[in-house]
């Protein structure tokens, strides 16, 4: 029994001894987490519960050429509510006309949110939820009602605000306006121009510091910003509204007219490269169409018949052949390698000039052409389409651009066939960009320009970077074959493939073209047609230059030809931009002194309280701001210029109307 007693006793000793130890090792930790790691734990608890969150700039504005709002970016807030925030009298005292002003606001009854805001306040919740997406005007509006205009502390307002990308005239341009895809504040991808200037519209993220309360949720500590956000600069692109509805609409005609897949127009400046305007459409299973893909720029494929001016230029350069050198079209059929090359015309077009042949597209003119001279010497002729720069891409600015394809004498791709198919547009691919930019030489007396579609950043009046004219190549051929090629070019709209097209009113000049795509694969089962025009107006002194491509037109109407589904086109654009056209595009009166603006903004929230909403008066505001508080009104707005607004069309106190338009003049 003694030795069971001594036993048990030793058992009590060893846990009294290892508590005892326990005791130790817990009094060692809390003396270590106390005093040696203090700081370090204190640091961890705070960046658990207090931490910077970043406040996204706003992005710059993109501005058309001629001063419209392209895209902007437009606040929108959510307001939330610290129920604890106030003091029992105050909360007690505005309460109810709070919830007044709340339901006059959102639609919802006082008594529903007297309540609502009651239990939160039961409820000790600090961060109700009071409204979100609202705009500019709701905001001003909101935080002027009773006790939350007492501010955060005191009233316990909580303003959220983030900004959303608008495109205030609408779908113009907007593939190559582009978009930007961010997450948790990074750049993921994106296209157009959005993407291609973001370093310059994206401005400087600021920062604003939050403490974690209940239910993992976050409130602003103080009421200023730890870094305030640095606004992203304005982009002045090339693109000219006008010139883009017309191009615009009298694509989607076309497109319409002949059902088919896809479609895209340029419209550039002849001498600076500026794009003026630019429209890609892509046809929906609905049979709408609307902005896909930006096929101008991505779209590398055989181009066909527009490709000639190439064969023409080399065999110019070199001196083996001239315009006035006689062929025979061999009734319309010419093989080689047992492959057959065919005129559209039945029956060929006899013995006819070099230009000639050019101006009527003859398949069999010009393939006898190049090849009779080059076929010795295949690496010449392949030569000059590398220095005409038909190899390489323009390394336009914004992404995507479609690489051209060349054969070279030597490649493995490199055949029997090669040399004839490359004279009439196959066994090659060129984007309809880098076709342009090519006709584009011819009418600049040779000097090739790069396309570009921004010509400034601006920070309002002041300018960031200008971006000149960059040429390519000075002299793309020499001037007695620009001469020449400019008469052909003149010859075929006169009396050639495009003789439809022909107006005494205003010169056109350029080329046709219609290309089988896909006629090498699945038996020629998915072949269809490429419709093409490109060229330069007026003919004499160009300038604008115009390409327009049109896939897949439907063959229900028998006819997918350049002239016919392309050429129109073509034409519209250049009579719309020289008959159409005012010449001029005066503001009168911008001189007289502008009168000092008050409170804008308060003045009009006064007034707008009931249900009739009004014009307000925006004049001496920043565009952006005048843009997004009209836009919220559910106001269009057309806007010219930059800086602050100096003159509206419609004057303050008009009543706002469906569909109302406004005019802003900016200084």
């Amino acid at each position: 029994m003694a030795v069971e007693d001594k036993y048990i006793s030793y058992r009590i000793y060893l846990v009294a001894f290892g508590i005892f130890l326990m005791a130790i090792a817990i009094a060692v930790k809390l003396t270590n987490i106390q005093w040696v790691e203090g700081d370090y734990y204190r640091k961890l608890a705070k960046q658990r519960t207090v931490k910077n969150f970043i406040i996204p700039a706003n992005k710059g504005n993109i501005y058309s050429a001629d001063g419209s709002l392209l895209a902007t970016s437009i606040p929108n807030y959510e307001i939330r509510f610290d129920a604890l925030a106030s003091k029992t009298e105050l909360f007690e005292k505005n309460v109810k006309p709070l919830s007044d002003s709340l339901a006059l606001l959102l639609g919802k009854s006082a008594n529903y949110f007297e309540n609502e805001l009651r239990k939160a306040r039961g409820n000790k919740n600090r961060y109700y939820l009071v409204a979100r997406d609202l705009s500019y005007t709701e905001y001003v509006r909101i935080k002027g009602f009773p006790l939350f205009n007492l501010g955060a502390y005191k009233g316990g307002i909580i303003v959220e605000q983030e900004t959303i990308r608008e495109h205030p005239i609408g779908k113009i341009a907007e593939r190559t306006v582009g978009y930007e895809r961010t997450s948790n504040g990074q750049s993921l991808d994106g296209k157009g121009i959005e993407w291609a200037f973001r370093n310059y519209l994206n401005g400087k993220d600021g920062k604003i510091l939050k403490q974690k309360i209940a239910k993992g949720q976050w409130k602003p500590i103080r009421d200023v910003n730890e870094v305030d956000p640095q606004d992203g600069y304005d982009v002045i692109s090339t693109i000219d509204v006008y010139i883009q509805d017309i191009a615009h609409h009298a694509l989607l005609k076309q497109l319409e007219l002949y059902q088919a897949d896809h479609g895209s127009v340029v419209v550039m400046e002849t001498k600076t490269g500026h794009v003026k305007a630019i429209s890609n459409l892509g046809r929906a299973k609905d049979g709408t169409y609307y902005e896909t893909t930006n096929y101008a720029v991505a779209e590398s494929h055989e181009p066909g018949s527009t490709y000639k001016l190439a064969d023409l230029m080399a065999l110019l350069e070199d001196k083996k052949a001239d315009t006035s050198s006689v062929y025979d079209s061999k009734g319309g059929v010419v093989v080689y390698s047992g492959k057959k090359v065919r005129d559209s015309h039945k029956g060929g077009y006899g013995k006819i000039s070099l230009a000639r042949g050019f101006e009527l597209s003859s398949n069999t003119i010009m393939v006898q052409a190049v090849y009779e001279a080059y076929k010795n010497n295949p690496s010449q002729f392949v030569n000059h389409l590398n220095d005409f720069g038909l190899n390489k891409t323009l390394g336009l600015s914004i992404k995507g651009e479609g690489v051209p394809y060349i054969p070279q004498p030597g490649d493995k791709n490199w055949s029997n066939i090669s040399l004839p198919w490359m004279a009439f547009g196959y066994g090659v691919h060129i984007t309809p960009m880098q076709t342009l930019a090519f006709y584009n030489a011819v009418a600049n007396d040779g000097e090739m320009v790069k396309p570009q579609f921004v010509s400034e950043i601006k920070e309002w009046n002041r300018t960031i970077k200008k971006y000149e004219k960059e040429v390519l190549n000075p002299r793309i051929c020499s001037p007695q074959t620009i001469s020449k090629l400019r008469a052909v070019l003149a010859n075929v709209v006169k009396k050639g493939t495009a003789s439809k097209l022909y107006s005494k009113d205003f010169s056109m000049a350029g080329k046709t073209g219609t290309a089988a795509v896909n006629y090498g694969k699945a038996g020629g089962t998915g072949k269809y047609y490429a419709s093409s025009f490109v060229g330069y107006f007026p003919a004499d002194k160009p300038m604008y230059s115009c390409i327009v491509v049109v896939h897949k037109p439907s063959t229900a109407l028998n006819n997918y030809y350049g002239a016919d589904v392309a050429g129109p086109v073509f034409k519209r654009i250049a009579q719309k931009i020289f008959t159409d056209a005012p010449s001029t595009n005066e503001i009168k009166n911008l001189d007289r002194k502008i009168p000092k603006q008050e409170n804008n903004y308060d003045s009009y929230f006064v007034k707008s309280q009931n249900k009739q909403q009004f014009i307000p008066n925006v004049k001496g505001m920043p565009g952006m701001d005048a843009v997004a508080l009209l836009g919220n009104l559910g106001v269009k707005v057309k806007v010219v210029g930059v800086g602050k607004v100096k003159k509206q069309s419609l004057e303050a106190g008009q009543n706002i109307l469906k569909n109302t338009t406004i005019l802003l003049e900016l200084s």
